[in-house]
């Protein structure tokens, strides 16, 4: 595969104006106010999500006692090895670096074959191997340590580093064979001005991701696919995006439907909703699994036909959601900057508990954020919204910033910061610290024994990006179950729900 390297001079650089800044011994607030430029749009700027203009830059080379020239250099250099959309990048992107499957596929496997793009942590292909059936024989992702974690989890899968716009299906199918089954969700940031699919081309450098994704399906032609992706996509430019990825689906000749899902409605203990389209080379009107568990949330995409929910349904009939407490109640209680690694129940008390464990021995990533001392004080005082706190204790936030978790019900989604209580409602119902990875990795349905591969903030951020394993077995056995060639059920597998 033909790949990009990244020289030697943009990797010394690659830390941006927040190293300049660090050189320089000043505090973000210090020399937003020396350039005179509002402290949240530095913020920003340094995160890679504001543009640098040259006004801007004189600015902060006069601040810093530099020349411009070198603020421009160093913010250039960051934007060619940051994470787009994760604030501070925290794994250089790869170079196309290919892992090898720690083991090879057996001779006559008979298992649909999986390939799962942006794969990330692994998640929606790891739900289809625990449904039977399927087997994962490749993934890739931008981040090296996504793929470390990735390859830990499929056995037989190989894993590539690098950035899909500079690989093609051809390429893919020399690493992995022919393919059954492709899973993915590109990453949500930067959706481009509708262009007919039908004109893409591989050469076309303004393709953004979900093109790719597309290429990627013309060119390996796999029997099914599976599209996951935010809710907002539903809305995105008044729905043009989302009609124009369907139609485009269908001018390959599949068989194309969506729908909004809720995790909690399928025993997942966290409200998170996602579209996904499913699309089959069969001529299968795919039949969209029911929801097994009855939970009351208002849905952010409003009623919509398109809604698979529980609501219409009589909750007699339907389990209780899995709430939070359900799903983390066995963990032992951990303080803030501290780290427990032994289970202080021998089993889990309730059934999704001990589904969960999935026979781990030895309790991995319990280990709670360090908090200031300031921090704590809003956690002592912390409630249901950051309406909350005493007035004046925080001067910024959402109203679901440095808040609690609600114990009775599912979580809210989960965010790639959701061990910090600045971000979208990550404090522990009842322990004055945010969730560990651990619970994190609980609420979306990651099992104990699940090998999480990097530093804290790289598995976080795995965490917060994946899609629920449990998910993606709900909607692999409904593939397995109407595929025109039916598939024993490996033994040993189950599905993780309450």
């Amino acid at each position: 595969m033909q790949s990009k390297n990244i020289g030697s001079a943009g990797r010394a650089s690659s830390g941006g104006i927040r190293a300049l800044r660090t050189a320089a011994k000043l505090k973000l607030g210090d020399l937003a106010s020396l350039a005179s430029i509002p402290l949240e749009q530095l913020k920003r700027i340094e995160r890679g999500l504001a543009e640098l203009d040259d006004v801007t830059a004189r600015a902060l080379a006069v601040a810093m006692g530099i020349e411009p020239s070198t603020v421009c250099d160093a913010h250039s250099a960051f934007l060619g090895s940051a994470t787009p959309g994760e604030g501070y990048t925290t794994s250089r992107r790869g170079n196309l670096e290919m892992t090898p499957a720690r083991s090879p596929l057996p001779k006559g496997d008979s298992r649909r074959k999986v390939l799962d793009l942006f794969c990330g942590a692994g998640g929606l292909s790891y739900g289809f191997e625990r449904a039977g059936g399927f087997v994962t024989v490749g993934g890739i992702d931008l981040l090296p340590d996504r793929i470390a974690t990735f390859t830990a989890n499929h056995e037989h899968a190989v894993g590539l580093a690098g950035d899909i716009c500079e690989t093609s299906p051809a390429s893919i199918r020399e690493v992995v064979g022919d393919v059954d089954v492709i899973v993915g969700g590109p990453p949500c940031q930067g959706f481009s001005s509708i262009r007919p699919f039908r004109t893409l081309t591989e050469s076309d450098r303004r393709n953004n991701l979900v093109e790719h994704y597309v290429l990627m399906l013309a060119g390996l032609q796999p029997r099914w696919f599976v599209f996951e992706n935010v809710v907002g996509l539903v809305t995105h430019e008044g729905g043009e995006k989302l009609r124009a990825i369907v139609d485009a689906f269908s001018e390959m000749g599949y068989t194309v439907s969506w729908r909004i899902i809720n995790a909690a409605s399928f025993g997942v203990p966290q409200n998170r909703e996602r579209v996904v389209i499913v699309g089959n080379r069969l001529g299968i009107d795919f039949e969209w699994p029911n929801p097994t568990h009855y939970v009351s949330y208002r849905s952010m995409a409003g009623r919509r036909r398109e809604l698979v929910s529980s609501m219409p349904l009589d909750s007699t009939v339907l389990k209780p959601a899995v709430t939070l407490i359900d799903a983390i109640g066995d963990l032992p209680p951990v303080e803030s900057g501290s780290e427990v690694s032994s289970y202080a129940r021998s089993s889990g008390k309730t059934e999704f508990q001990r589904i969960i464990r999935d026979g781990a021995s030895e309790l991995t990533w319990h280990r709670a954020t360090k908090h200031s001392d300031k921090m704590m004080e809003i956690i002592r005082h912390a409630g249901s919204s950051i309406n909350d706190l005493p007035p004046g204790m925080v001067t910024s936030g959402f109203s679901s910033c440095y808040s609690r978790l609600d114990a009775d019900r599912p979580s809210n989604t989960i965010t790639v910061n959701f061990v910090h209580p600045s971000s979208n409602r990550c404090i522990h119902p009842h322990q004055d610290r945010a969730l560990t990875p651990r619970e994190g990795a609980r609420l979306q349905s990651f099992p104990d024994s699940f090998a999480f591969v990097g530093t804290t903030a790289q598995v976080v951020k795995q965490i917060g990006n994946a899609v629920p394993p449990a998910l993606g077995t709900v909607i692999a056995e409904a593939i397995r179950s109407q595929d025109a060639t039916q598939m024993p059920r490996t033994s040993g597998q189950r599905a993780l729900s309450r």
